[in-house]
C-alpha cells in the first residue's frame, strides 16, 4: 500500500515538476535540508511520520525517506507541500488532462508559495496549464494555506474569480475540473 501510494506520488510530482513548476535551487539543498525544507510545509504531527520524495536530476523520484502516515512531503519548485493519497491522485489526473477522482484530498502548504531559499512563487489563477506569468495570466501568491482537493471542495461555495484576495479562502484555478480550495491558515 506504502510503495503504490509513493509511486503515485512520484508519478504526480515528475509530472508537476516536469510540466508546471520551475526548478529554482533546491536541486542543491542535501538530503537533510531538503527533508527538512519539505518537513516544513505540514504540522509537526503530520510531518513527523511522512515520506519524503526528491525529484532526482533525470526526472526519476527518490524516497529520502519512507513514511508511515498516508502523507508525502516534497518541495515542487517553490512550493514545499505535505499531501495525502488523495491529493496526489489529483495532482496525477491534472497533470495527464485525465478527470480528477471524485474523492476529497488534503495538502498542507504551510511555508504558503515561498520556495527554501525564500524565492516567491505563486501561481497562474487562470489556467492549470499555465508556466508563466504573461498577460492572459491571473497570477496570485497565497501565504501558508492548506488546499481541499477534488469535486467535493466545489461545494463550499468560496470565491470562484480570477483575481482573488489570497488572505480569504477561495477557488484556485475556478471553472475548470482542476478547481480546488485554497484556506489561508494566518
Amino acid at each position: 500500500m506504502k510503495c503504490a501510494a509513493l509511486t503515485l506520488a512520484g508519478m504526480a510530482v515528475t509530472s508537476l515538476m516536469m510540466v508546471a513548476w520551475p526548478n529554482p535551487g533546491f536541486a542543491q539543498l542535501s538530503d537533510n535540508e531538503y527533508v527538512r525544507q519539505a518537513l516544513a510545509a505540514g504540522p509537526e504531527a503530520v510531518a513527523k511520520n511522512a515520506a519524503v520524495v526528491r525529484m532526482e536530476p533525470d526526472g526519476s523520484m527518490r524516497t529520502v525517506r519512507q513514511g508511515t502516515n498516508e502523507f508525502t512531503c516534497l518541495i515542487m519548485g517553490t512550493d514545499r507541500m505535505c499531501a495525502d493519497r488523495n491529493s496526489m491522485e489529483f495532482m496525477h489526473a491534472l497533470m495527464h488532462h485525465e478527470p480528477p477522482p471524485d474523492r476529497l484530498g488534503f495538502a498542507y502548504m504551510l511555508g504558503g508559495d515561498v520556495g527554501p531559499s525564500g524565492e516567491v512563487g505563486g501561481t497562474c489563477n487562470s489556467s492549470p496549464f499555465a508556466t508563466a506569468k504573461d498577460a492572459d495570466c491571473h497570477w496570485v501568491v497565497t501565504g501558508p494555506h492548506i488546499m481541499l482537493f477534488g469535486p467535493p471542495s466545489k461545494a463550499l461555495g468560496y470565491p470562484r474569480t480570477p483575481d482573488p484576495d489570497p488572505s480569504k479562502p477561495y477557488m484556485m484555478w475556478p471553472n475548470t475540473p482542476y478547481e480546488h480550495a485554497m484556506v489561508p491558515v494566518k
